[in-house]
C-alpha cells in the first residue's frame, strides 16, 4: 500500500480547522527583508551614505521598493559608520536612520520605525551604537511626515545594545500620559538583553528582566534548517552557537499580557504587562518573579497576536508557523510550506491575514560556512487567519 511521505499531503491534517495554506505576495529581488507592515519593510543594510541603500523601504509594485519616508532620511551625511573612532562606531544622527529593523502600524495607523543605531562593516562587524543613533520615530501615513522622534538614552540602550522589535498598547488608561506605552526587545548578541518600556506621552524609557535566563540564549543552543546546523559565523574568530537573545514579541489581544521568544532557543515566556510599566523600587524584583514559561515552542523570530488571542510564531525548523493558545496552553501547526524557512516579522491585516517575510536568514553570511546562499527573490508571504480573526487595535 502507498504511503505519503509528507505531512501535508494527510487530509486528516490539512482539515484541522486552524491550518492554512500560504500564498506568495511579493516578491523582493535583491534586499533580504527584515521588518514587514503590509506596505513597509525594514532592512539593516550598512548605509555608507552615498551608495543609494536603505534601510526603510516602500512596495510600490509586485516587485518594486523605494525609500520610506524619504531618501534623504535613510542617508545619514558622511554615512551611518563613523570612522574616525576608534574602533569605528555608528553615527549618532537623530534625524536620520541609521540601522532600521523594524517597523510597525499601531492602532491609530502611524507607522513607527525602531533604529538600532547599528550596522555592520564590509566584513560584517556589528559597530557600536552612538547616542543619537538607537531611537523610535513616529510618521504620519497620511503625509509621510515624522510626527515624534524618542531617543533612548546610554543607560537603557546600550552601545552594545541591539533593539529588534516592538509593540504598542495605546489605551489612554496604560500610563499617566494617557498616550499609551510600548515595549521593546533586546536582542544583542553581546549579551545584555532584555526588555525596554517607553511612556511615548512623555518619551521617558527604562528597562527590565535584564540579564534573566528568560531573554537570554540557551548555552550552546543549535538549530537546524533544512538539515543545515546553523553555526554562527563570527567574523575573526572560530564559528560559534547561536546568540541572539530576546527577539520576537507579541502582546495578548486585551494587552494584559507580554509574549516573547528568544531567537538562541525554544522556550515561549510571558508577563503581565503592568509588572513592565511599574518603574519602582522594587519593580524588577516584581518583574521577575512574574515571568511564565510556557514550554519549547520551535525555535522563532517573529511574533503577532489576532483577535483570536493567538500568538502566532516561526517554527523555522518545521518548515511553518504555529499559535500559542493561552486558553488552553497548547502550540498548533498553523501553516507549512517547504517555502517557509526563517520566518521574520509578522504583520496582521484587517483583511483577516498573516503576512510575514521569508528572509532566508539561516543561509546569509551570518550563518556558517559565511557565505551568501541564499535564493532571490526573496518573499512576502501571507495565510489566512482561522476562526475570522483580524487585527488587534489596543487604543
Amino acid at each position: 500500500m502507498a504511503r505519503h511521505s509528507s505531512v501535508e499531503q494527510r487530509p486528516a491534517l490539512l482539515e484541522l480547522p486552524w491550518r492554512s495554506r500560504p500564498e506568495q505576495v511579493w516578491n523582493l529581488s535583491d534586499r533580504n527583508c527584515d521588518g514587514l507592515v503590509l506596505i513597509h519593510w525594514g532592512s539593516s543594510s550598512t548605509n555608507n551614505g552615498s551608495n543609494g541603500k536603505y534601510t526603510i523601504a516602500e512596495l510600490v509594485s509586485n516587485t518594486t521598493e523605494s525609500p520610506y519616508p524619504s531618501a534623504a532620511i535613510n542617508n545619514p551625511p558622511g554615512g551611518a559608520i563613523n570612522y574616525t573612532t576608534y574602533p569605528p562606531s555608528a553615527a549618532g544622527l537623530a534625524d536620520y536612520f541609521i540601522g532600521s529593523q523594524s517597523i510597525v502600524i499601531d492602532a491609530l495607523d502611524r507607522a513607527w520605525v525602531l533604529d538600532t543605531g547599528r550596522v555592520q562593516t564590509p566584513n560584517g562587524t556589528l559597530v557600536g551604537a552612538s547616542y543619537g543613533g538607537p531611537k523610535l520615530v513616529g510618521i504620519d501615513l497620511s503625509s509621510n511626515s515624522i510626527i515624534q522622534t524618542i531617543l533612548f538614552p546610554p543607560t537603557v540602550a546600550f552601545a552594545d545594545s541591539y533593539l529588534n522589535d516592538v509593540r504598542f498598547d495605546l489605551r489612554p488608561s496604560v500610563t499617566a500620559s494617557g498616550k499609551g506605552i510600548a515595549y521593546i526587545t533586546d536582542s544583542s548578541v553581546e549579551g545584555r538583553n532584555g526588555i525596554v518600556v517607553v511612556d511615548l506621552g512623555t518619551g521617558e524609557s527604562w528597562r527590565h528582566l535584564d540579564g534573566h535566563p528568560s531573554v537570554r540564549p540557551q548555552q550552546q543552543y543549535l538549530s537546524y534548517q533544512w538539515g543545515v546546523p546553523l553555526f554562527a559565523n563570527n567574523p575573526g574568530r572560530p564559528f560559534g552557537f547561536n546568540s541572539f537573545g530576546a527577539d520576537g514579541i507579541a502582546l495578548s489581544a486585551d494587552g494584559e499580557t507580554l509574549y516573547w521568544k528568544t531567537v538562541g532557543g525554544r522556550y515561549l515566556y510571558s508577563i503581565p504587562t503592568a509588572r513592565l510599566r511599574d518603574n519602582g523600587p522594587t519593580s524588577e524584583i516584581l518583574a521577575q518573579s512574574s515571568i511564565n514559561n510556557h514550554g519549547e515552542t520551535g525555535q522563532t523570530d517573529g511574533m503577532e497576536t489576532d483577535t483570536n488571542n493567538f500568538i502566532y510564531h516561526g517554527n523555522m525548523e518545521q518548515n511553518a508557523i504555529s499559535f500559542f493558545n493561552p486558553a488552553n496552553g497548547t502550540s498548533q501547526i498553523f501553516v507549512r510550506d517547504p517555502l517557509i524557512n526563517w520566518v521574520d516579522t509578522m504583520s496582521v491585516g484587517t483583511d483577516g491575514y498573516l503576512y510575514f517575510t521569508v528572509n532566508q536568514l539561516s543561509f546569509g553570511t551570518g550563518f556558517y560556512p559565511g557565505t551568501d546562499r541564499r535564493v532571490r527573490p526573496f518573499a512576502v508571504m501571507r495565510a489566512k487567519l482561522p476562526g475570522n480573526g483580524t487585527k488587534v487595535l489596543l487604543c
